[in-house]
């Protein structure tokens, strides 16, 4: 079913369910289809997805397409390319989204070359401007922005996460679900997964955290970031870090923020230590209230944050771990 004003959004599932990221894109779809006049379809592949249909279409998706097999779970790019490339030549769509992530940034660039046309990366916007869309982009290190078109169709594009809020969900939303039973050849599989590991991390997590206190190089050592840690857990939040922290070994690599990180937007981001430099600064950006603690009264975060502090980070997190302690008592 061809759509040259379409929006098609690869969806990524987890125990079954769309993953937040999938949502937000599916938001962004449906804005976008609502201005060009077109449709919203969500191509899912997965193992046990039977139920996800349902929540794609609450979410804004007009179709969606269900891929439900085994052989897509864990992802490898020569099982998923061999439904993408076939579905989305049927679907003949003006943009492909996915979130820029792990899947999302290895599928890419493979589809723009299977498909002939190309990839834009990394994007924190995108707008129907003029009859076609225009995809905005951090560069130099998240110093400037680009703003980018597409002559060719379709244009693949990767988004950060929480860049676009998520579309309320409507549960009497109809829609259409295709369930797809690709037949493919295992042997043609040329990457194998030996073996997956999951880092056990007790913590809360970032991309859903209302709250984050955020540590950096200020914080000197792990002894400081269990002082981080105990704060964010009194305050019922997230623990991150810097990428100094990370390489340093203070923290694990999996709570990084920044633009080789996470990128988060909780209504609170405390950074602890943190001198606020560009690439750390896109992975927080959306966050509503940003406090600052840095001995360093020059340190660049003082421009980004609505309330900066002057002192000593870890002095001021053991004081306010008290005070609310205090408080609950």
């Amino acid at each position: 079913m061809t759509d040259k004003s379409g929006v098609v959004v690869l969806i990524e599932c987890e125990d079954g369910a769309p993953v937040p990221m999938s949502t937000e894109l599916l938001g962004l779809a449906r804005s976008l289809a609502d201005k060009t006049g077109g449709s919203v379809t969500a191509l899912a592949l997965g193992s046990g997805i039977a139920g996800a249909g349902d929540i794609l279409v609450a979410h804004g998706a007009d179709r969606v397409y269900l891929a439900d097999d085994p052989i897509f779970t864990p992802y490898q790019a020569d099982a998923w390319m061999a439904v993408l490339v076939e579905t989305l030549r049927d679907l003949a769509p003006a943009a492909v989204l996915a979130g820029h992530g792990a899947v999302g940034a290895d599928l890419a660039p493979r589809l723009a070359f299977r498909l002939e046309s190309a990839a834009v990366t990394d994007c924190i916007a995108v707008s129907a401007e003029g009859g076609g869309l225009t995809f905005t982009r951090p560069c130099y290190g998240g110093k400037a922005h680009e703003v980018v078109s597409v002559k060719t169709a379709p244009a693949v594009v990767t988004l950060r996460a929480k860049s676009h809020a998520p579309a309320t969900p409507d549960e009497d939303r109809q829609g259409e679900v295709i369930v797809l039973s690709p037949d493919i050849d295992p042997a043609n599989i040329r990457v194998r997964i030996v073996e997956k590991r999951r880092e056990t991390d007790d913590g809360q997590r970032l991309d859903t955290a209302r709250v984050i206190v955020a540590g950096g190089r200020g914080l000197d050592g792990a002894e400081g970031f269990q002082i981080a840690g105990d704060l964010a857990q009194t305050l019922g939040g997230a623990l991150g870090a810097s990428r100094v922290a990370c390489d340093l070994g203070w923290c694990p690599p999996s709570r990084q923020i920044g633009l080789s990180g996470r990128t988060v937007a909780p209504e609170l981001y405390l950074a602890l230590g943190i001198s606020g430099a560009a690439q750390h600064m896109s992975g927080c950006a959306g966050a509503k209230t940003i406090v600052a603690v840095n001995t360093d009264a020059q340190a660049p975060i003082f421009k980004y944050c609505r309330f900066g502090v002057i002192g000593d980070c870890r002095e001021l997190a053991a004081a306010l771990i008290a005070a609310l302690d205090k408080s609950k008592g």
